[in-house]
């Protein structure tokens, strides 16, 4: 779980690229099946600056854009990372509010005939809300299907998203092959934890943090305590002020997903690794930002705020 360099190393010794360009929020599709051609060209475009992680997921619809993407690019395949995620529905578990598939392991492989790839790098269950009644099989079931898709090829790791200590601890009570080595959650500066205490026990039990909104503090939660600070290190380090943040998710060992359609800003997310925040910056982030609170997506775990 370390980060060195660009890169993060996991607990089954596998490195992950310590930065990655998220496909959901701003390019969110789901229901809308035509190709979405800006997509496509802003993938090609993220890679050829360097971008060499690529955040995907079965409810974000964009499994076609990051296929057409890499072929354009022309980048080998083992130069790039793709995620994906099981599309395993709401906190309300509705029955068939959920993937269309069997269970995720006939999910990611139509995923893999989207993205036209033989294998993904990391697939996470997007959400912990299954249940026999809402799925046909439970939370502990739906881990082994990950598990083979492992021991198939089908992916390098597997892990969680939007999981809770809770959440963690049914599948890590069952014994698993193999553990998740990662938990993508919610989280900035402004929401240290998704879930009470989330983020020291994934990094307990040797589970990276990945974080998504990890620019909270200045596209939706500015006017708070954070500001002034964050624009005194902008000028220190001559860095723009979602470096800055980007920069103190890395120090603080979690990965940050972040995304946008403009050349300069993608550019300017691959700019985090050529500086440092002292541990006295960090601190100071960290505590100011803990004295407010943006929940951006998460809205059902808001009654923990």
């Amino acid at each position: 779980m370390s980060l060195s360099g660009k890169v993060f190393k996991l607990s089954n010794g596998l490195t992950i690229p310590a930065v990655s360009y998220g496909t959901g929020t701003k390019w969110f599709k789901f229901g809308q099946n035509e190709i979405d051609t800006t997509l496509v060209d802003t993938l090609v475009k993220a890679i050829d600056l360097g971008f060499t992680h690529i955040d995907g997921a079965e409810i974000y619809n964009t499994d076609l854009e990051i296929g057409e993407a890499i072929k354009k690019s022309g980048i080998k395949r083992e130069d790039l990372y793709v995620t994906d995620k099981y599309f395993a529905g709401d906190s309300t578990f509705t029955k068939g509010k959920h993937s269309k598939e069997a269970n995720p392991y006939e999910a990611l492989k139509a995923s893999l005939k989207r993205f036209k790839l033989d294998y993904v790098d990391l697939y996470l269950l997007h959400t912990p809300y299954i249940s026999k009644e809402s799925h046909g099989f439970d939370l502990v079931e739906a881990w082994k299907y990950l598990e083979q898709l492992v021991d198939e090829g089908l992916t390098k790791s597997i892990g969680v998203s939007n999981f809770s200590i809770s959440d963690i601890e049914t599948i890590l009570k069952s014994n698993p092959k193999h553990n998740p080595v990662v938990n993508q959650i919610e989280y900035s500066a402004y929401l240290q934890n998704q879930t009470p205490n989330i983020v020291k026990f994934a990094k307990e039990n040797g589970i990276l943090i990945e974080a998504y909104g990890p620019l909270g503090p200045i596209t939706k939660g500015k006017g708070g305590p954070l500001d002034p600070i964050i624009e005194s290190l902008s000028k220190k380090y001559g860095k723009t002020d979602g470096q800055i943040l980007l920069r103190w998710v890395l120090e603080t060992g979690v990965l940050p997903i972040t995304t946008s359609g403009k050349e300069e800003r993608i550019k300017s997310f691959l700019e985090i690794f050529d500086f440092e925040l002292t541990p006295e910056e960090v601190k100071e982030i960290s505590d100011a930002g803990s004295k407010k609170v943006v929940r951006q997506f998460s809205k059902e775990y808001s009654k923990y705020d």
